[in-house]
């Protein structure tokens, strides 16, 4: 397929084009032309208003339910989903039933990517069944297109089993995922314990239930060394922590999701399920300390922790909710609020190293990997901005700023 882009600026700042208004062409999935009023037959030209294009963006956790959980989300309409919000990589949590333990599983969900602009890189299972007994068989998994390991809201209790793992990792460099929960700690809890909980009545998460997972997770990668990744950090304590950890020399990588950096315990306020999250929603000092985290590097990236859910789990009283939010759709917008477009950017792209996932180049040559957006003006984020099956999303009502046109991956492409 022939694709012509029309007017478009870069954004790049590693690359040759980095700022410049041109014309781009794609033929057969590969850059072959980069200037100025290029002019050939092409089977689609694709002309928008103020169009920007970057380096395809990226999302280190983000759920489906297909297979065993299709009334959440398809695989087919999650991933044009992704595509749509600029994705063109995924890394995609084992929330499915059967879990992702085994080979065939694996495989089965990477054929999925086929029509798709976008790439899934499946997230296998730390433990068999995500029981938190028996590791699965991570040599076999990744060699099969597993991107990471890790049982997503079920941490890993079991210090020796995460030793084990650490140990055996280190010898086909596979990264480990560890839910920073340990849920003996406010196991009823339903928000993030202090004043707020305390005033609407709700029993809460204290913040201690993360940071208590981290110290001891970290203890043991010092002993054993290999590569660990924190996802959806949410407490100034943890960024603490995780710095710390980092100037010792630890191979440590960490996430932040991003109603964590949008919102605190003050969404709670009119018991809007789709504010209840895990990990919670915490103080104003947290939130300040996470945006901080990002801008020294302390949090290596931001993550969607995209979670659709049926509305039968959301449309009851708060403490019966499940937790979770989309977040996909939102993604580009929100952050363009918090930080200016190349750090937004920077952002999107950052965690693609750490999970295995091929970084793209704009370069003569380089197959397509774009994501392509208007990066001005501003407006409320609704209902109709969700392209997911799923409408649990705490974003509705949310100004964000730009507008995200889809993304273009090799020879496939998905265009607003």
């Amino acid at each position: 397929m022939k694709i012509l882009l029309k007017n478009a600026t870069i954004i790049d700042p590693k690359g040759a084009f980095h700022l410049q208004q041109v014309d781009i062409y794609i033929c057969n999935g590969i850059l072959e032309e980069i200037g100025e009023h290029l002019s050939m037959e092409v089977d689609k030209i694709i002309k928008k208003e103020n169009l920007h294009v970057s380096m395809g963006w990226f999302d280190s956790s983000v759920c489906f339910g297909e297979p065993g959980y299709e009334e959440r989300e398809t695989l087919e309409n999650g991933l044009k989903t992704a595509a749509l919000s600029g994705f063109t990589d995924i890394a995609l949590e084992p929330e499915t039933n059967p879990r992702v333990d085994a080979q065939s599983a694996v495989v089965q969900l990477k054929k999925h990517t086929t029509n798709s602009p976008t790439a899934l890189h499946p997230i296998a299972s730390f433990t068999k069944g995500q029981e938190g007994k028996y590791l699965t068989e991570f040599f076999d998994l990744k060699n099969h297109g597993a991107s990471a390991f890790g049982d997503f809201l079920n941490p890993i209790e079991n210090p020796e089993l995460l030793k084990t793992a650490l140990l055996y990792s280190q010898a086909f460099d596979a990264l480990l995922l560890s839910t920073p929960n340990d849920n003996r700690i406010g196991s009823q809890g339903v928000a993030h314990e202090g004043k707020m909980s305390t005033q609407l009545g709700l029993s809460g998460i204290p913040t201690i239930n993360e940071t208590l997972q981290i110290n001891r997770d970290l203890h043991v990668l010092s002993y054993t060394g290999g590569k660990l990744h924190i996802p959806c950090i949410s407490s100034s304590e943890s960024v603490a922590i995780i710095r710390e950890a980092k100037k010792n020399g630890l191979d440590i990588s960490c996430s932040v999701a991003l109603a964590n950096l949008c919102y605190t315990e003050k969404q709670l306020i009119g018991f809007d399920t789709n504010a209840k999250l895990l990990p919670p929603l915490r103080t104003n000092e947290d939130q300040a300390a996470l945006k901080e985290g990002l801008l020294d590097g302390t949090i290596d990236m931001v993550t969607s922790h995209h979670q659709p859910l049926n509305k039968e789990l959301k449309h009851v009283e708060f403490e019966h909710a499940a937790p979770g939010t989309i977040g996909l759709e939102a993604m580009f917008g929100v952050l363009m609020t918090l930080f200016p477009l190349e750090k937004t950017l920077h952002l999107l792209t950052k965690g693609k190293k750490r999970f295995g996932v091929q970084e793209s180049k704009i370069q003569l040559g380089e197959k397509a990997c774009l994501s392509l957006f208007n990066p001005d003006g501003s407006s409320n984020f609704t209902k109709e901005d969700i392209y997911s099956s799923a409408k649990n999303c705490v974003f509705i009502g949310q100004t964000i700023q730009g507008k995200v046109y889809g993304s273009i991956h090799g020879d496939k492409q998905m265009i607003l």
